[in-house]
């Protein structure tokens, strides 16, 4: 199993304009990272706040339904998160026009 999330990882790093990923547990802890430790901290923690803060939108809207994917984009970079019952996957890249 540990293969399998080790070759995603490469994959996705491999791709054009990925600066870094992240993997975080269900507390926000961070797990995994290809960033440095000052980035990674502060992206872990930032980022599954919003991750818990966007799904409670989503289920306040639709109870029947969940966050699957969230993107945002700013001047800097362009941040994409997969949400999942205990880790997140946090991808930074940047943007393409």
């Amino acid at each position: 199993m540990s293969n399998e999330v080790e070759d995603t990882l490469k994959r996705i790093q491999s791709h054009k304009g990925v600066v870094g990923t992240i993997i975080v547990n269900a507390e926000g802890i961070p797990i995994k990272s290809t960033l440095d430790n000052t980035t990674t901290v502060q992206y872990a923690g930032l980022i599954s706040q919003l991750a818990d803060k966007a799904r409670s939108v989503v289920r306040d809207l639709d109870p029947a339904n969940d966050l699957t994917f969230l993107r945002i984009r700013s001047k800097k970079h362009e941040v994409m998160v997969a949400p999942d019952k205990e880790f997140i996957l946090i991808v930074i890249q940047n943007p393409v026009d």
